[in-house]
Order: structure tokens, then C-alpha cells, then sequence
């Protein structure tokens, strides 16, 4: 790994290089409205800050609504890709670690938002309620903060097992790994390619928990507002495979 690839951590030039391209799915119009349509109906006629904006699958259709979008984002590789892309130079991007960095000199956003499992980037508790305050710093009074998050699979362990797969094609292949005692995951992925060759890649997580969520708004000032099981709003239940949360800072 070169020096370019550890400044950007995990997301350096090899994964960026392929990243719309490994997680296609996320970036058809099927996928990607739903977002969008509930982000602009949360932002209203302010702007939006995403953490983690990444090659901007949400950010630039975001912004075609006419919602101003501002980024952080730690890889300066993923970064690049997003200003490859038509909009993306419109598009103003903090380079830094999304728990603590600030998006000096653009005021107060309405919405701030982390989708597709981005929380769990970061791999610490107290990075994850780092990330809580510092959303907290950002929002304007009443402006909301939203989640997408999974719901880790643990129900799917049998006693003295720590794997569950989660895709096996002839593509690709998927497994993440629980420890229980600490929350840590991580997701290993696969790659085949028809010539035989195979490529691997295996991404660090915390798993975590949606009460867990819920007292690290508190802890930053923040209320739930709302939890959905996904972005068409459709109820949260004890069968959720995930989640989408709003959270709220108060008006006054």
C-alpha cells in the first residue's frame, strides 16, 4: 500500500479505481431515488452535508434537485472519482475524517446524512459518538441528522460460529465476521473474474445497535424523530434487516 492509499485509509486508489463498479446495484435509479426523494423533502430549502460522500452516488443526484451539497470524506482517491463525474466539481468536499472534521465557513446544514452502512466506518464507540457531536456542531437548530444502517446479523450464529455469508456467485464472494464481545466486524469480499483470476478485500466495522444510536444522539443533543425499516418509510419491526433514522436537534 503506498503512502496515497494510507492517508485515505481503506478507500485508497485500488478500491476507488472500482468502487461503482463492485456495488453497481446501490447505483441504479432504484436504489438511489428513494434516498433522494426523503433527503430533499428533510433538507427543504437548505443545504445537506454528507459524511463519507464517497464518489458522490447520493450527493450528485441530491444535488440536481437543487439541494446544495457539501461532503466530508476522508479518501482523496474516492474524492477524485467524484470530481470525474459531470456536477462533481459543484460539489465542495472537506477532506477529513468524518467524526471530527469541520466543514469550516459553510454555516449550518439542515440535513446531514450517512447512508449505505457508513457508520460502522467508523470503528470505535467513541469515534461513533464523535461523529454524533460533530453533526450536532453542523446542523442548524431543528435540522435533522439520518442514518441507513443494518441490523447485525447475530440470530444467524450458531453457538461457536462467527461468519455469515452474504453473497456467493460466480462473481463475487461475500462473508462478514462477528466478535460479539466487541462489536467488531468485518466484511471479506471476493472478486472473480472469468479469466480465473481473483482479487480480495476486507473492510473493518463496528456493528451497532439502534438504542445504542439513540443514546448517542442524546448524549449529542438529539431526539429520534423517526425509524423506518427503509427509505419508502415502511415500519421498523423485529424482522427489519435494517434501518433508516432521523434524528433531531432541538429549535431552541
Amino acid at each position: 500500500m503506498g503512502e496515497a492509499d494510507e492517508k485515505d485509509g481503506y478507500f485508497g486508489g485500488r478500491v476507488a479505481a472500482t468502487y461503482d463498479e463492485s456495488a453497481a446495484e446501490m447505483f441504479e435509479p432504484g436504489a438511489v431515488d428513494p434516498v433522494v426523494d426523503v433527503l430533499a423533502e428533510l433538507a427543504g430549502d437548505g443545504p445537506a452535508l454528507e459524511l463519507g460522500i464517497g464518489t458522490g452516488r447520493i450527493a450528485l443526484p441530491l444535488a440536481e434537485r437543487g439541494v446544495p451539497v457539501h461532503g466530508i470524506e476522508l479518501s482523496r482517491a474516492m474524492t477524485a472519482r467524484l470530481r470525474e463525474k459531470p456536477g462533481g466539481d459543484a460539489i465542495g468536499v472537506t477532506i477529513g475524517d468524518f467524526a471530527t472534521a469541520r466543514a469550516e465557513g459553510k454555516g449550518t446544514f439542515t440535513v446531514a446524512y450517512l447512508v449505505f452502512n457508513t457508520i460502522m466506518n467508523l470503528t470505535t464507540q467513541d469515534a461513533q459518538v464523535a461523529c454524533f457531536r460533530n453533526v450536532a456542531d453542523h446542523l442548524a437548530p431543528g435540522g435533522r441528522f439520518v442514518i441507513e444502517v443494518m441490523i447485525p446479523e447475530l440470530r444467524k450464529l450458531p453457538p461457536g460460529q462467527h461468519i455469515v455469508p452474504f453473497r456467493l456467485d460466480a462473481a463475487r464472494w461475500g462473508f462478514d465476521t462477528y466478535d460479539v464481545a466487541t462489536q467488531e466486524m468485518s466484511s471479506h469480499h471476493l472478486f472473480l473474474t472469468e479469466d480465473g483470476r481473483a482479487t480480495y478485500t476486507p473492510m473493518p466495522f463496528r456493528y451497532v445497535w439502534p438504542a445504542e444510536l439513540d443514546l448517542m444522539a442524546r448524549l449529542a443533543g438529539m431526539r429520534l424523530r423517526d425509524r423506518w425499516e427503509g427509505w419508502a418509510r415502511e415500519p421498523f419491526t423485529n424482522d427489519s434487516p435494517r434501518h433508516v433514522s432521523v434524528w433531531e436537534k432541538p429549535a431552541h
